[in-house]
């Protein structure tokens, strides 16, 4: 685990992430439609931005830190959008959770981390969006079909929910790897992707757990049926000034809330100024979900360079996990 802390007292670099503001009527697909048309409109004006042989210059470290939650709390029913007053409490509720540093332990539970090591930010998207969810119209993820509901395959994060040994773990506790999207999502700490070009390639570096793609972009179709990445395979393209990444073939192990093998990942990375990337991310997996979902929310430039994420090196989480499980497992034994 890498954050931006030196240690528990340490101050954290925070960096504001704000989004294209939208008009507050624009709901579900208008709102997705209204990021694109935002990001397009921008763009054609022209950053001025250029690599030497003439792509748009995407290349650098970008932060995506916010609060905004992935999904629209559901008390918030059709409120596409937080008033002044709400993003003031919510900010301000980040800021000292952050900030706070209690006297000895952290309290509230068993947690891998104390609240004040991580770096999740401290701001809304500018403009108040209630998700980063834009399609749907309700921010939220759609529902799963029936089979997929009937087969239990759902499930936000893919954590174990055994602790018998460490192959009970997720990919991501065993400090493996964390998947797409997730190592796309806004998170707890580690925000921050690295972008780098080539004629022909872009390769995304993931600060969370390490992960990298090495993208083509010369129309060269994707790996046959039989070669399945944990991460899928990624393929790229240019649409104008916006760069267009399709990722298919994951793994029966990817298991990104349910969805493996037919998942289908399409991003889009657009270049709108000096400091602003913009980002939209559509999940489409039809034996999952009842239709295609999207994200979008902008990205900034880091104020440092992705830091190694020596996860294996100091993983005292699985082990504590695990060793809580035989002391509970103890516990009950005495007890009876």
């Amino acid at each position: 685990m890498s954050t931006r802390a030196v240690g528990p007292a340490a101050a954290i670099i925070f960096v504001m992430v704000a989004s294209i503001v939208l008009p507050a009527q624009a709901t579900g697909e208008g709102q997705a439609r209204a990021v694109r048309t935002a990001a397009e409109g921008t763009a054609a004006e022209g950053s001025g931005l250029r690599t030497s042989w003439g792509d748009p210059d995407l290349q650098g470290v970008w932060d995506y830190r916010t609060i905004t939650p992935l999904e629209r709390p559901r008390e918030l029913a059709d409120q596409a959008f937080f008033s002044a007053d709400e993003i003031a409490q919510r900010e301000a509720r980040a800021a000292a959770r952050l900030d706070e540093v209690p006297d000895g332990e952290p309290t509230g539970g068993i947690t891998v981390h104390a609240p004040y090591w991580t770096d999740p930010g401290r701001f809304l998207l500018e403009g108040g969006r209630t998700s980063l969810i834009v399609d749907p119209s309700d921010g939220r993820v759609p529902p799963m079909t029936a089979e997929a509901a009937a087969g239990n395959r759902g499930g936000g994060g893919g954590f174990g929910t055994r602790a018998d040994s460490w192959e009970d773990r997720s990919m991501m506790e065993r400090c493996i790897t964390q998947g797409l999207p997730r190592a796309i999502m806004p998170t707890l700490y580690n925000n921050n992707i690295h972008i780098v070009q080539a004629p022909g390639t872009v390769a995304i570096v993931h600060e969370m757990i390490h992960e990298a793609r090495v993208i083509p972009l010369d129309g060269r179709a994707h790996l046959n049926a039989g070669l399945r990445p944990i991460i899928g395979d990624s393929r790229g393209r240019w649409e104008g000034e916006t760069l267009v990444v399709e990722t298919t073939n994951f793994s029966e192990d990817s298991n990104f809330r349910g969805a493996t093998r037919n998942l289908r990942l399409v991003e889009r990375f657009t270049r709108l100024d000096a400091a602003t990337l913009g980002y939209e991310l559509t999940i489409d997996d039809p034996t999952v979900w009842t239709q295609p979902w999207t994200v979008a929310y902008p990205m900034r430039p880091s104020e440092g360079p992705i830091y190694e994420y020596a996860c294996h090196e100091g993983n005292y989480g699985l082990r504590n996990i695990l060793e809580v499980a035989r002391d509970e497992e103890k516990a009950a034994a005495a007890a009876r």
